[in-house]
């Protein structure tokens, strides 16, 4: 029964394949051509089932993974099962979706947190800063700040891509939440200049760390921005 389920969605998801998704998709680095609304609504009708998340999982396919961290308990799966999707999950939306919608809610987060940070492979270490950042914000006790700087100070400039990315988010954070810590991560983005030329959308905030913290900070202190 199980399988045939698996055979039924993954059916449904070729139905739900469009070209033009799929090309605007893999200029991302995205292998998969479904409308991620429609992808939605499908996890909305089939609602949470752990046992065919994993399937879904298991077929490598971009679209059934996307689909399969929606219907998952993140809480479900364990410290190994987890590290080993990580290090599976190579299109950008994937590992994005992995990592926000499961690793951050799941019992071995912290656990697995600075194992993944220190991790050769840059994709998962991105992931560990991802967490790092998410605990910046809601819990930043016991962390230490200063040495998440000095890390950031000397790596973030010359790491790849996609970790260089999850460091500046951690450096902005810093900066947004930690008055104490504002103006050494103001130095540090303004020294570094990572991000500093990327192209931002009107209305949209750059993600150069100077310009990102200010902006949060100004909306922070001005009631008419809440």
């Amino acid at each position: 029964m199980a399988e045939t389920t698996v055979t039924q969605v993954m059916a449904e998801l070729a139905e739900l394949e469009d070209p033009r998704a799929r090309e605007v998709n893999e200029r991302h680095g995205d292998d998969h051509g479904v409308n991620l609304g429609k992808l939605r609504a499908l996890a909305k009708r089939l609602k949470t089932q752990q046992d065919l998340a994993r399937e879904l999982w298991a077929t490598g396919d971009t679209a059934a993974r996307l689909l399969a961290l929606l219907i998952c308990r993140p809480k479900a799966f364990g410290r190994d099962e987890l590290d080993a999707m990580v290090r599976e999950a190579r299109p950008p939306k994937v590992h994005d979706w992995l990592v926000s919608y499961v690793a951050k809610k799941n019992p071995h987060a912290e656990e697995l947190r600075p194992a993944w940070s220190a991790d050769p492979d840059p994709v998962v270490a991105s992931a560990g800063w991802a967490l790092t950042t998410d605990r910046v914000a809601k819990r930043p006790e016991g962390l230490d700040l200063a040495g998440l700087l000095d890390v950031i100070e000397a790596e973030m400039k010359d790491a790849p891509d996609r970790l260089q990315w999850a460091m500046n988010h951690c450096l902005a954070q810093i900066g947004i939440e930690h008055p104490e810590h504002r103006a050494r991560a103001i130095d540090i983005g303004e020294r570094l200049a990572v991000l500093k030329d990327y192209p931002t959308s009107p209305g949209c905030t750059s993600p150069y760390a100077p310009t990102w913290i200010s902006e949060m900070v100004r909306r922070q202190q001005d009631p008419r921005s809440r």
